[in-house]
């Protein structure tokens, strides 16, 4: 299987609501995981509960998808650009738009770091 088609199965398992067997499969015990605001997580443990504690932040996902995925195969590197509609538990509404960029080593991710800004956050639905 080629990087870029496990990176269009680790998004076709989130958007089927199979977050967490993606992430079993496809995310490496040693991964490493960075944030734009500079975080670095360590390993698979880190990076699970940091998950966790998002999605304790979220009051209700309204959808999602994915709206490009690319692949330098000599590299093992993948790019997938995501967004998320949610709703925060303190009521605040927003569509969030991020862009992963994924480091392989044979069939798991070693590296991963998220490109995103939050855009303002509003009570009205997001524009798609």
């Amino acid at each position: 299987m080629s990087y870029l088609e496990k990176a269009r199965d680790l998004q076709a398992k989130i958007a089927n609501g199979q977050l967490w067997e993606a992430f079993e499969q496809y995310y490496a015990d040693n991964v490493q995981v960075q944030e734009p605001v500079g975080e670095i997580r360590n390993g698979k443990e880190a990076q699970r509960e940091a998950i966790q504690q998002w999605f304790g932040m979220v009051k209700e996902m309204h959808g999602g998808g994915c709206t490009s995925i690319t692949s330098d195969e000599e590299n093992g590197v993948t790019t997938a650009a995501t967004w998320t509609d949610i709703t925060f538990q303190d009521g605040r509404r927003t569509k969030m738009e991020e862009v992963a960029v994924q480091k392989w080593e044979g069939d798991q991710i070693v590296h991963e770091r998220f490109y995103y800004m939050m855009p303002p956050m509003g009570d009205q639905a997001p524009q798609q």
